[in-house]
């Protein structure tokens, strides 16, 4: 089966709405007939919403705002009134909450309709759904927000939520084809969702064009900045970071390639590309991150392993053992490092403006049972800066390749404005 994105953008849809032009739930009735047809396929859904249910709600409460009428889909460890929470443990009885978590209901009063909950690995952490990737049935869609991703790239919704604690949001974005959007740690409130590594996790989305993935942003992160960060790059040249080695993993040449090309298009449209080493702190943020993660995933999951350890995976559950063997001055020693690091942009990258690295070693590896290599991630959600996945390419196989964008904290409009215009100066397409 062959995919195609979501027949219109997310900006088309609520212009449509607002202006009139079509009905409120248009693309809702639109979105759900995709999933019927390609859910066997792709398996990207743990709960769809019901066409009755879409006809009972009030068309006249989504006909404004800005995102009126966009359907989205939802990572399984955020709640959505009326659906079941499971949290990609297929053993556990899931719950259904009685009220949206934060996110998504800043996204329901701004007008989009969440569709369903998208499969997530369980917890959120290793252990993979029955997600399929849509370019390649037997690749791995990546984790843990598999099916907010594939569903994506499907054409199944135009926008979906996910998380990262650690390449959960971008290595999906990679492997799937579309773009991924991680905010700055903090930007996005995370009540409603499920917690598990308190000074990691962040809330992040999907879309097809970064003029999508802004217009999302402007409703969850406010598009404060905006306009003055693109004044400013108006101004002066655009200083790129080049940041492509990592102790843990090897870039393969299909990725390097693409990367290359990638900055001799930008280095001819007037991006200054500066190639920067920073061996030493990467190696101590990927140490960092094994340690942050497992202690607090241990104790935020020990609980759920306390009393339904028997419903979960020996992966989750050793991980959890593992957590709980860290020590507090252990950790404490990491938080710090963490704290130092998370304000050094001037220090690693001068008067760079964006750093370019990998998104992920490769395309999407063959198999199922795992989702693929963080290594390239897990660097950025220890320091929570922004990072924005652009899809440019496929390689001669037809696995999508890209790379990825990374802000300084708080600077997630500046990112976000640049990006679109490098992706459509790697692309050669407008948005």
């Amino acid at each position: 089966m062959s995919f195609a994105p979501f027949p219109a953008s997310v900006i088309a849809i609520a212009q449509g709405v607002r202006a009139g032009e079509t009905t409120a739930h248009a693309a809702a009735r639109q979105s759900l007939a995709a999933i019927e047809r390609q859910e066997p396929a792709v398996r990207a859904w743990s709960h769809v919403l019901s066409a009755a249910a879409l006809e009972r709600m009030e068309p006249e409460r989504r006909a404004v705002g800005a995102l009126a009428g966009v359907p989205i889909g939802v990572k399984d460890v955020i709640d959505v009134a009326g659906m079941p929470t499971g949290f990609g443990a297929p053993s556990l009885t899931p719950g259904s909450p009685a009220f949206d978590a934060c996110c998504v209901g800043m996204l329901r009063a701004a007008g989009a309709i969440p569709v369903g909950k998208t499969v997530t690995a369980e917890f959120a952490f290793r252990t993979p759904g029955p997600t399929r990737n849509p370019h390649a049935p037997t690749h791995t869609p990546g984790g843990s927000s598999s099916g907010s991703a594939a569903a994506v790239a499907a054409g199944m919704v135009p926008a979906a939520l996910g998380t990262q604690t650690g390449g959960s949001m971008i290595r999906p974005a990679a492997y799937c084809g579309v773009v991924g959007f991680k905010p700055s740690i903090g930007r996005v409130f995370r009540d409603g969702m499920k917690l598990t590594c308190e000074s990691l996790d962040t809330i992040g989305w999907y879309s097809n064009s970064v003029a999508d993935a802004q217009a999302i942003a402007d409703v969850l992160i406010g598009g404060t900045g905006a306009q003055a960060a693109e004044k400013a790059a108006d101004k002066r040249q655009l200083t790129v970071a080049v940041q492509l080695h990592n102790p843990r993993a090897a870039l393969c040449e299909e990725s390097r390639a693409e990367i290359e090309r990638a900055l001799a298009v930008l280095a001819a449209h007037g991006v200054q590309c500066l190639p920067v080493q920073a061996e030493r702190e990467t190696a101590l943020l990927l140490q960092a991150h094994d340690v942050i993660m497992h202690y607090e995933f241990a104790r935020s999951l020990a609980p759920v392993v306390e009393r339904q350890g028997h419903a979960l995976s020996g992966a989750l559950r050793q991980a959890v053992a593992h957590g709980l063997g860290i020590g507090a001055g252990q950790y404490d020693e990491m938080r710090a490092v963490q704290s130092a690091l998370r304000g050094s942009w001037h220090a690693w990258y001068g008067g760079a403006d964006l750093v370019l690295t990998p998104s992920t070693p490769g395309p999407a590896p063959h198999g199922l049972e795992h989702t693929g290599d963080a290594s390239y991630n897990k660097i950025w959600s220890v320091l929570g800066w922004p990072c924005l996945h652009l899809p440019t390419a496929f390689n001669r196989a037809g696995l999508p390749l890209g790379m990825q964008l990374v802000g300084d904290l708080g600077k997630d409009a500046a990112l976000l404005d640049a990006g679109r215009k490098l992706h459509q100066l790697l692309t050669q397409q407008g948005e």
